[in-house]
């Protein structure tokens, strides 16, 4: 199986984009702890991915239009194609997210679903917070999620 990945800067810090085929399987924060299962080398759907991450952070770019190939359970599956329906500049809670895949009672669950999402930004995870509002829970931590909530903010 080929599988490539470049690491790009961002105003969140480095980011890794792997790429197995001919589909995108991650953006990760941190250096994925496979890595080594990736060859380091631009291929035209990585460069379109960083093309394309560059625009949503100029706000210029409010839906990503890459082929994504995510890894994970069917439980999994459904959450982060949930969040995929949450438009720019927008937020659910977990309960939402919940609700929206037939689960109402599997909040923690989404959370868990949410904490292993492979496509940073682009399955917008950022999107999901508290009951109450507040920001709970992402990887690449609260600053970041911050930043990618106010930058969406600015530019709805």
């Amino acid at each position: 199986m080929e599988s490539y990945y470049i690491s790009i800067s961002s105003p969140i810090g480095s980011l890794w984009l792997c790429q197995q085929e001919d589909a995108l399987v991650g953006i990760y924060g941190a250096v994925p702890v496979d890595l080594e299962q990736y060859e380091e080398k631009s291929t035209p759907l990585l460069e379109e991915a960083s093309k394309q991450l560059k625009e949503y952070f100029c706000g210029t770019r409010k839906i990503f239009d890459l082929p994504l190939s995510a890894k994970g359970t069917p439980f999994q599956q459904a959450v982060w194609e949930a969040l995929r329906q949450i438009p720019y500049g927008e937020v659910r809670s977990y309960k939402e997210i919940a609700q929206t895949i037939g689960r109402p009672n599997a909040c923690r669950a989404v959370g868990q679903a949410n904490n292993r999402n492979p496509l940073l930004i682009v399955q917008p995870c950022h999107r999901v917070v508290g009951s109450n509002g507040n920001l709970t829970g992402f990887a690449h931590g609260l600053d970041a999620k911050a930043f990618l909530l106010n930058l969406e903010s600015n530019f709805k």
